[in-house]
This record gives structure tokens, C-alpha cells and sequence, in this order.
């Protein structure tokens, strides 16, 4: 009897742990994996190992720092300085969300300058010591500017009293200086550095095999997922061993890699990085100045980098398989990232304009969605957008371009694996940043010092009474239009036609008939005078947030000034004014893109749907 009993106890036992455990399983968190792209670090407190030099003192904090002009920030579409406070805060919310994988889809460094690499490792490693992070980078054009480590340095350094700064690696590269000018500083910690030096100093990020990945391999690694080990994978991980060749004599690495950090969610990180040979070479195979830059991405990579395609086909069959989850990020966008107006944008502003030859071409997405990618993340663009493409064979791909910490509007990617078909994508806003404005004062020594040499692009100093982050990035969006995309962008007779023109002017010269006018404001409940409050220049303005930011800007534009916007897009579309037409219909189209901030993927039915904030 008391053995029966007991067994029975024994099955009771077994059960309730069985039910326990099918409980625990199915109320678990789904996973969450954050994107970070183009966080283009600066480690602004690092001081120079070779160097007798600390950089500038801040006369409010103490601190030395190393730190870029604003003049320099305000007419590049990155940010240099002030992205180091927002890269801590976005690191900050991640560990609040409880999130554990960060994918950095390249430009995590910028330059890949020595000094900024060991800072952002030191940054990585102890967040990941403190709080368990998980970090998987991938390489972009500014991370390996060059294939192979080269001299370099910048000039717009902020020195002592407002004045650039030179720091140099070389004095090989140093030009003449003029006279009165700071004395340059010489220091290697401002070189490029090539894949060799920054793989290794990142190598705990995902470039190479760790003990507690689940599985890892690279596209040239033989060993079979089953026969998988630490020792092969670490055997198979050397540089040497990751390269291919681009013509008789050049190899070029290769940084990508498969992981699976976790059971069942396979990470493919992609090196994008297509470095083209010069016509003429020197002769010498690590010679960096034989090479272009890599930042035309994808288009190159059909050219250059074809065995790519091959292990992609070769790793989704295999996730298909074997019920892998298979998620992509690399640095570049996979598919077309101006709301399919891209064509409407060649014939207005020129097709070597507005980083048009950036755009990948339509074949880009065809192969890579047909080889089994569905959901890629990519960066690059500093935009946040999301791109659909279905090719002729029926298969969906999802390109997520992930916005930088750098520009407007900053943010970062949340996506959250709800199952083997549905997924959430988040973005979240870096809205504030603490310390952001730490380096303002001595920004007002260098705004004194430009103001007394009498400097006819001097920057607006209203950027520094900016009370948050996010708003730091939207005046420096600004200030980007006027000081460098209105001079070398827009064709000048519209410019000088457009800008200074009042909403009310633009559709009182364009309408045909005042009384239609009327009627049609009056059938949309608007009034002509609401035009009057803005001109040309605060739509271009505006066009360049929503081609930024695409939904992330519609609580800074306005519902009212979207709307009046749409109605004179909708009003004008048949002007005579040819290039009119054709700038409302890119203005039109940048306002209608598809679901960018907070959506739902479902691969089965290959649908994307908005969630309502």
C-alpha cells in the first residue's frame, strides 16, 4: 500500500514539475534584441598615450577634453561630440528594458581611430561585465575606413581660445600652417586603423567565437552546425582564414559571421565593406591609398563580394531547416530609403546629389530576398525608415534602417521575437541625455573667437540655449540645411525663388481660381491665412525631418502644418511649373512612407502594420 502510495506521490510530483515548467516556458519574455547603428563614438575624455597633450579644459566642469568644433558638427551629417552622452543613455534604457543582445550595425567608431575604439571597448565590456550585455558588431564604412591601417588626422579639433586644433598621426601629413596657428599635435592614437587592429580590439563583440555563443561561423568556416564546437570555431576565426580575393594580387578581410547567441535566434552580421580597387596600384598588397572608401555598400557588393550570396542561401536554408529564427543586419540598406522617390529626386536635384548614389539598386534586394533574408536591419543613412520589397519569385524582405544616436531624430531599433513569424519593431527616442550641454561653454569661446575673425559662415549660436537632447539634434538638423544642403544641393533658381516665398504667396501665384481656392480650404476646414506663417524655407526645412526621421517627426512638424502641406502638394499637382511639380511630389511622398516607428512583421502573410503609441 505505502508503495503504491508512494508512486503515485512520484506521478503527482513528475506532473506538477512538468506543468511548472511548461508555465515558466510559455510566460517567459519573448526575446529582445536592440540595434544601434551609426553611434559614430568619440571617446571625448580619452587623453593621448603618446602624447604630452590633455586637450581643453572646461571651464565650468574641470575635465580635459577632445572634442571637435561645432563649426565642424554643424556642417556634417554626424554629430562628434555630444552622441558620447547619448550613446550612455541609450545604453542606460537598454539595461532599464531589460534587453540582454545589442546589434551594432556599423560606424560604431568614427574613423576607426585607435583612441575611440579603445573607449568604446571599455564602455561595451563593462556593460556587459555589469549588467550582461551582449554586444554583436558588424563593420562600416567608417569603422575600417580603409582595409589597412593608414596615417591620418583632423584639423578641426577645438583648441585653447576657440581656435581649430590640429591632431595628426604624421607629421608626413601634416601640410603647411598658417601663421598664428595652434602647434600641431602628433600622436598614432588618431591613425586609421584597419580590420586587423579594430577586430582585435573588438573582438569579444561578435567578430569572434566565444565560449558562451551557442554557435558562430563565417562564410569561408567548413565545419556542419551538428559537428559544431568552441575549438573549431576559434581554429576558423583568424583574420587569415576570412579573406577573398579581388583580383590576381589584392585579398581583402571579411568580417562577417553567423551567431546564435541564444537557442534559436541566429544573428547573421553581413561586411557590406566593398573596397574598390584604383586603376593604377603601387604594387604593395596592404597599400590603403590603392583602395576607394566603402560607402557605396550593396551595389558593390554584387560586384565585389558575390560568395556573400552564396553563404547567405547556405544559412537561411540551414535556419529553415533547423527552426532557427534568422534576423540580418549589416551597415547598408539592402533597398531603396527615400520612399520610392529616389527617381523624382535624380531629375530634381541631379544624380550626384542628396547621396543619390547611395541607393541600392532594385536587383540588391531581389538576390538577398530570394537567398532568404526576410528581416534586415541596416544603418548607414542616418534615417529612420523601413523599406518592402517582394520579389518576382514571392519571397518579402523587410529593410529596417535603424536612425543614428548622431543626428536627428536619435534613437535606436527594439525588436521583440513574438514567434517564428511575428515580430515587433520599436523605435525608441533619445529625448534626453544627461551632460549633453557639459561642453557648451566651451563652445561660446570658440563662437567668440569666430565672431571676432569675422567668419562669414559662422554658426547660429541659438543651438546652445537647446534644453534636450533630441532638440540639440533638430537645431543641428537645421543648421545642416542652411550651411551645407541648401548650397550644395538645390538647384539656386529655385532655391532663390522658393525659399523666401509664404505658403499663401505659393498657392495664390499657382491657383487658377481664387474661389476655388477658397472652396477647397474651406471643404478641408482650412484658412488661407494659416499659410502666412511659414515659407519655402520651413518646407524644405520640414522635408528634410520627415526624410531624417519619416514618422519620428510628425509631433515636431505639426498636425496642422502636415496638413497644410498635403493640401498644397494635392492642389498644386498639376502646375505648369515643372520643377514645382516635381518637388511636391517627392515632398508628398517622403510624408507617406511606410510604417516606421512602432509596427507588427508577420512573415506568413508578408504584412507590416503601424500600432498606434
Amino acid at each position: 500500500m505505502n508503495k503504491l502510495y508512494n508512486q503515485c506521490i512520484c506521478i503527482l510530483l513528475v506532473a506538477l514539475l512538468f506543468s511548472c515548467e511548461k508555465k515558466i516556458k510559455s510566460e517567459s519574455a519573448p526575446i529582445q534584441i536592440a540595434f544601434i547603428a551609426d553611434a559614430h563614438f568619440q571617446d571625448i575624455y580619452a587623453h593621448f598615450e603618446d602624447a604630452n597633450y590633455k586637450g581643453i579644459e572646461n571651464p565650468e566642469t574641470g575635465n580635459f577634453v577632445n572634442i571637435r568644433t561645432m563649426q565642424a558638427q554643424l556642417q556634417s551629417t554626424r554629430i562628434f561630440n555630444e552622441n558620447y552622452f547619448a550613446f550612455i543613455e541609450a545604453l542606460d534604457d537598454i539595461v532599464a528594458r531589460g534587453i540582454k543582445y545589442v546589434a551594432l550595425p556599423g560606424d560604431f567608431s568614427d574613423d576607426g581611430q585607435p583612441v575611440h575604439v579603445k573607449g568604446l571597448r571599455k564602455i561595451l565590456d563593462s556593460y556587459s561585465k555589469k549588467h550582461g550585455l551582449l554586444f554583436f558588431a558588424t563593420t562600416g564604412n567608417h569603422d575600417p575606413v580603409k582595409p589597412f591601417t593608414q596615417e591620418a588626422g583632423k584639423t578641426d579639433f577645438l583648441g585653447v581660445g576657440g581656435q581649430e586644433q590640429i591632431i595628426i598621426s604624421s607629421v608626413k601629413n601634416l601640410k603647411d600652417t598658417a601663421e598664428g596657428q595652434l602647434e600641431p599635435i602628433i600622436t598614432s592614437e588618431i591613425k586609421k586603423w584597419g580590420y586587423k587592429d579594430i577586430l582585435n580590439e573588438m573582438s569579444l563583440f561578435g567578430f569572434y567565437p566565444q565560449k558562451e555563443y551557442v554557435y558562430w561561423e563565417t562564410p569561408f568556416s567548413k565545419y556542419a552546425y551538428d559537428e559544431y564546437s568552441f575549438e573549431k570555431a576559434e581554429e576558423a576565426s583568424g583574420l587569415n582564414k576570412r579573406t577573398y580575393q579581388i583580383d590576381a594580387y589584392n585579398a581583402h578581410p571579411d568580417a562577417s559571421y553567423l551567431v546564435e547567441p541564444t537557442d534559436g535566434v541566429w544573428l547573421l552580421a553581413i561586411d557590406a565593406n566593398v573596397y574598390v580597387p584604383n586603376k593604377e596600384l603601387s604594387g604593395s598588397s596592404t597599400n590603403p591609398n590603392d583602395f576607394s572608401g566603402a560607402s557605396i555598400g550593396y551595389n558593390n557588393v554584387l560586384l565585389q563580394k558575390t560568395h556573400l550570396i552564396a553563404w547567405v542561401k547556405k544559412v537561411a536554408a540551414q535556419a529553415k531547416e533547423k527552426g532557427k529564427v534568422l534576423i540580418a543586419f549589416s551597415h547598408y540598406p539592402m533597398v531603396e530609403f527615400n520612399d520610392d522617390a529616389s527617381d523624382e529626386m535624380k531629375s530634381f536635384f541631379g544624380e550626384n546629389k542628396m547621396q543619390l548614389h547611395r541607393v541600392p539598386k532594385a536587383n540588391v534586394a531581389e538576390v538577398f530576398v530570394d537567398a532568404g533574408i526576410q528581416i534586415h536591419f541596416g544603418g548607414h543613412m542616418h534615417i529612420n525608415d523601413t523599406g518592402v520589397r517582394t520579389s518576382k519569385n514571392g519571397n518579402t524582405l523587410f529593410n529596417i534602417q535603424t536612425p543614428s544616436l548622431a543626428a536627428y531624430v536619435p534613437g535606436y531599433k527594439v525588436l521583440t521575437i513574438l514567434s517564428k513569424t511575428d515580430f515587433d519593431v520599436k523605435t525608441v527616442i533619445i529625448n534626453k541625455a544627461k551632460n549633453f550641454n557639459s561642453l557648451f561653454p566651451l563652445y561660446e569661446q570658440e563662437y567668440a573667437y569666430l565672431s571676432e575673425t569675422d567668419s562669414s559662415t559662422i554658426w547660429n549660436k541659438g543651438i546652445l540655449t537647446t534644453e534636450n537632447y533630441k532638440d540639440f539634434t533638430k537645431f543641428h538638423l537645421k543648421e545642416l540645411v542652411r550651411l551645407r544642403f541648401l548650397p550644395s544641393d538645390w538647384p539656386k533658381a529655385f532655391a532663390d525663388s522658393f525659399l523666401t516665398t509664404s505658403g499663401k504667396d505659393l498657392l495664390l501665384k499657382n491657383s487658377t481660381s481664387t474661389e476655388l481656392l477658397n472652396a477647397h480650404l474651406l471643404a478641408n476646414n482650412l484658412t488661407l491665412e494659416a499659410f502666412e506663417t511659414w515659407t519655402g524655407f520651413d518646407m524644405v526645412n520640414d522635408f528634410y525631418k520627415l526624410r531624417s526621421a519619416d514618422q519620428l517627426a510628425f509631433a515636431d512638424i505639426g498636425e496642422n502644418r502636415l496638413k497644410a502641406y498635403q493640401f498644397i502638394c494635392e492642389e498644386l499637382k498639376d502646375v505648369t511649373d515643372e520643377k514645382l511639380k516635381l518637388w511636391l511630389r517627392i515632398f508628398e511622398k517622403s510624408r507617406k512612407g511606410a510604417p516606421s516607428n512602432h509596427f507588427r512583421i508577420n512573415l506568413e502573410v508578408h504584412t507590416i502594420k503601424n500600432i498606434t503609441p
